[in-house]
């Protein structure tokens, strides 16, 4: 059958699950490798998702009185020295340019790995009274990390996010921004992306470079590995003092501010593909998918086929449903193997015997399940639809990750939660070499700790007894 040849084209997701989503993101025309190691090309299909995740996240930013700004991409290596643990943090992803116009620089510049510094050097300039607080800025750029180990979307040496930097009089608003922001993530996740998340603050080693406080977003793959899908930071007022970012309060009084920082990536599409994804291929959640749904004329060649399934087309497109109407010569089972690898929530089939019968023959992606719908009104019916798969995809993710999360109460249900591709709820005393252990034992990290009340008195990791202990998320992660 021509599905099998499809699928041979794609690893076995249930036996080599890296091999199966690299094959994904290739063979649906996601990514192709760019010429310098570590980068990636974003083909059409790929950046149709970003722009879907861009165009839903600038809407709320927005809602929540950000405003979105650009700042250079190229960064003197002075400004970056300003605040010390921040420049460790980055030094070994760090790209210098040296040499421009076939001179060498008087100074050399950094391509922005992240944007806090120059960011930062605008708003001691920009910020001189408490009138001009809060400012909340939000830009879309791209970044540069020299990653030694990449993967398309995952990890890439230039990657496309989004970072908010907002600027506050109080630590109690700059505070609340950091938290709101995180649950403005988690909500988009839920309703966007139909993947639920854990959210929580990070350990103190897993925090940002120049942070007080990171909080992160992890979201479970199919393959039981955690991915960080988003950050929160509160910065406090490192940067500030830093960079002498001062303002005149109502008291009369000169103080420095406080801030925070956030940002999600392109790292996301990677998240859909290995949250959502099956043999067949890329399963898109409807709010995301480029195409919404496809329709393919079968018997094309009959009187009135195309005419129908050009008229259903339009019909999906003035209700704002984006659609494609595929007439490519190529034979109607190949289509739909095609469509299906490439995650099309809602395939049409329009045919003579659909005409005759006043139907259009359907297949949903989700559940792979056909059935008709009458061609009266089909534009809410699939838009009805498309609600109905994306509630779906909701719930079974959510389903899929509640089963794969376990209580361990020592280090062998640990160990056994996550040799069986699970997450674990542990207690923690928040000692760094209880983080070290898990790293050199399990291959395994903290990643959020949780706002749940801890279920015994003594830590998983080490077994002592502490006044710290709090309940955090361990998995082995990307």
């Amino acid at each position: 059958m021509a599905d099998k040849q499809f699928v041979k084209e794609i690893a076995d997701i249930n036996v080599d699950f890296p091999q199966w989503y690299t094959d994904v993101v290739l063979k649906t025309q996601l990514v192709d490798y760019g010429p310098i190691k570590g980068t990636m090309v974003i083909r059409p299909y790929g950046y149709a998702i970003w722009e879907n995740i861009q165009r839903e996240l600038d809407a709320r930013f927005k809602a929540t009185g950000h405003q979105n700004a650009y700042f250079p991409m190229l960064i003197p290596q002075s400004l970056l020295d300003k605040e010390a643990e921040h420049v460790d943090g980055f030094a070994p992803e760090v790209a210098l340019v040296t040499v421009a116009g076939g001179e060498k620089l008087a100074e050399p510049c950094v391509v922005r790995p992240t944007s806090e510094t120059i960011i930062c050097s605008m708003y001691s300039k920009w910020i001189n009274s408490y009138r001009d607080l809060p400012l909340k800025l939000n830009q879309w750029a791209n970044v540069v990390r020299w990653e030694k180990t990449t993967r398309p979307f995952l990890r890439t040496s230039e990657f496309l996010w989004q970072e908010g930097h907002t600027v506050h009089a109080t630590r109690e608003e700059s505070m609340a921004e950091t938290l709101d922001m995180l649950q403005l993530y988690h909500d988009f996740a839920r309703d966007i992306l139909a993947m639920p998340t854990f959210i929580g603050q990070k350990s103190e080693k897993e925090k940002f470079a120049g942070a007080e406080a990171t909080y992160g977003m992890e979201a479970m793959m199919l393959d039981g590995k955690s991915l960080q899908a988003g950050t929160t930071h509160h910065f406090g007022q490192k940067f500030a003092k830093a960079y002498d970012i001062t303002f005149l309060d109502k008291d009369s009084k000169h103080k420095h501010v406080w801030q925070s920082s956030w940002g999600v990536s392109t790292r996301l599409i990677g998240a859909i593909i290995m949250a959502h994804g099956d043999q067949r291929g890329l399963v898109l959640p409807p709010k995301v998918a480029p195409i919404q749904a496809v329709v393919v004329p079968v018997a094309a060649h009959k009187p009135g086929v195309i005419e129908k399934a050009t008229e259903v087309a339009a019909q999906l497109r003035q209700l704002g449903i984006r659609v494609e109407l595929d007439t490519r010569d190529q034979s109607p089972g190949w289509k739909f193997n095609e469509w299906e690898m490439k995650g099309v929530p809602v395939r049409l089939e329009i045919g003579p015997r659909d005409i005759e019968n006043g139907v259009s023959t359907y297949s949903r992606r989700d559940t792979c399940e056909k059935a008709t719908l009458p061609l009266d009104n089909i534009a809410q019916s699939v838009a009805n639809l498309l609600e109905e798969i994306q509630t779906n995809m909701y719930n079974k993710s959510l389903a899929f990750r509640d089963s794969h999360v376990k209580v361990a109460h020592n280090m062998d249900e640990l160990q056994e939660a996550l040799d069986s591709k699970c997450f674990a709820k542990v207690v923690w005393d928040q000692d760094a070499d209880c983080e070290a252990l898990l790293k050199e034992k399990l291959q395994a990290t903290v990643r959020v700790m949780l706002d749940e009340p801890v279920f015994q008195d003594s830590c998983t990791i080490c077994g002592n007894k502490s006044d710290k202990l709090v309940v955090a998320l361990v998995a082995r992660a990307y």
